[in-house]
């Protein structure tokens, strides 16, 4: 029995969106859980949007997500080369056998005809399509054409009053009707083959025995049986993956936030937790574990508990399912992730002023106060920004007992060595003014922050350093009297 394997062929002409990261990784899943090969290739025959820089960031994040890949595009192998624009030759091979068939002819149609056919089908109230006229011109026509320097396309002949199936491995069985398919281009007049001819050839001399692909592509899944069928070719096994909405059940687009993979990367999320919440968004293992490591998710990934439905890309989950691997970080491991948004941000000198065990509490102090790493510059706003006092926290600071308060901690608070200490005292001021723990830790609170909540009072008094705290508490003294 052959090897299973499948391929993923991104186009280079934007970065990796969250649609073709999915569909990589279902590949990939696919592949281990099998034991097949997964192939990367490159259809780059879009000459006008396709950029080298585009394929680079889309192997990056794929490397970045945790996918690799056995054969294709970096890693090499005996089928390559791997990018289309490499393997003309090799369609042009099959273009001729086509032509020399008589399942394929040149096409001299201008896109002003074209247009101009679509427009007559669309007033006339029908479907627009090619209404097929070069396939009729003659062999000497054709060679006149030619002579005159004419550059035709090259259109497929469909066969009339046939159904093409495929029996999808998530979609079930699809039928087709070809009277409903008007002959397609193969080849454009620049000798550059279109999607549904290149793909074709690739996957047959690829040797790729499944498809995994999302759903859209499902209309082009009867002109490549077409070819396949032409040619003589083996069919793969299909599998359509369902669309990606937004929360409100439309088509995920720029509307709805970050598309791209790249984008979630660079707002601090875990390419752990990204590959967890893209394994879910249309797949679900047995039992209700969400929190499921890349082995667990290849042990239990099958095609039969692929969703029919759309994915519904629920960012609240996302989140969810992010701060919980932030969470089962070890201490050095998070730190690591930590420093970098913390040396980048507005307050990286009131940073570098902490000692190695501030630090060391800064950075677990975050990991319960962070969805994603990005959000480290908004946190340490409640740190280090100097305090504003508005109404709430004013009124506060004027209530009864608010000043003895104040006072007891500027006479009493202790040289600290860490939070636990200042934990205590306060709770000795609490009982020696015999009040509610409120009534303390709320005028504290807001004289030290400016604000009525926020990370835990005796972590900020230990980051900000014994002489920073009572400086705040003075000044706020002296304001209210």
């Amino acid at each position: 029995m052959n090897k299973l394997k499948v391929r993923f062929a991104p186009s280079p002409t934007g970065p990796l969106h969250i649609g073709g990261a999915r569909s990589a990784l279902f590949n990939y899943l696919f592949a281990r859980h099998n034991h097949g090969d997964l192939v990367l290739r490159s259809e780059d025959t879009d000459l006008e949007r396709s950029r080298p820089e585009y394929e680079e960031e889309i192997i990056e994040s794929l490397h970045w997500l945790g996918i690799d890949w056995d054969e294709g595009l970096e890693v090499g192998g005996e089928n390559g080369p791997y990018r289309q624009t490499e393997r003309l030759d090799l369609y042009n091979e099959y273009t001729a056998r086509l032509l020399e068939s008589d399942q394929a002819y040149y096409c001299f149609c201008s896109e002003e005809e074209l247009e101009e056919e679509r427009r007559q089908a669309m007033a006339s109230g029908q479907m627009p399509g090619y209404s097929g006229k070069c396939r009729y011109l003659t062999a000497e026509e054709v060679k006149a054409r030619l002579a005159q320097g004419q550059k035709p396309a090259i259109r497929f002949k469909v066969p009339s009053n046939r159904f093409y199936v495929v029996d999808d491995l998530v979609r079930g069985r699809v039928s087709f009707d070809s009277n409903n398919i008007g002959d397609f281009i193969i080849v454009k007049s620049d000798g550059i083959p279109t999607y549904n001819f290149a793909v074709v050839i690739d996957d047959v001399l690829m040797g790729i025995s499944h498809v995994i692909r999302a759903e859209e592509h499902l209309s082009n899944t009867p002109r490549q049986l077409m070819i396949y069928d032409a040619l003589n070719l083996k069919r793969p096994e299909f599998a359509h993956i369902s669309l990606i909405l937004g929360s409100d059940r439309q088509k995920m687009s720029k509307r709805h936030g970050a598309t791209s993979l790249v984008q979630y990367r660079e707002m601090g999320y875990l390419p752990e937790a990204l590959f967890n919440f893209l394994a879910l968004l249309g797949w679900s293992p047995e039992g209700e574990e969400q929190i499921l490591s890349p082995d667990e998710i290849i042990s239990a990934f099958t095609l039969e508990r692929v969703a029919k439905n759309p994915a519904v890309f629920d960012l609240d989950k996302l989140n969810w399912i992010n701060q919980q691997y932030i969470k089962q970080k070890d201490h050095e491991e998070l730190k690591a992730l930590i420093l970098p948004y913390l040396q980048e941000s507005s307050f990286s000198q009131n940073v570098a002023q902490l000692d190695e065990v501030q630090l060391e509490l800064l950075v677990e102090v975050l990991r319960d106060r962070i969805v994603c790493l990005a959000d480290i510059a908004k946190e340490l706003e409640e740190f280090f920004a100097l305090p504003e006092y508005d109404a709430e926290t004013m009124e506060v600071l004027q209530a009864d007992g608010a000043k003895q308060v104040l006072e007891a901690f500027i006479g009493g608070l202790p040289d600290y060595k860490e939070a636990a200490e200042i934990q205590q005292f306060i709770k000795a001021i609490t009982k020696s003014l015999k009040l509610k723990p409120k009534n303390v830790f709320m005028p504290l609170r807001c004289a030290l922050s400016g604000k009525t909540h926020g990370p835990d009072l005796p972590y900020l008094v230990f980051l900000w350093g014994r002489e920073e705290s009572l400086y705040r508490v003075r000044q706020v003294l002296e304001m209210i009297k």
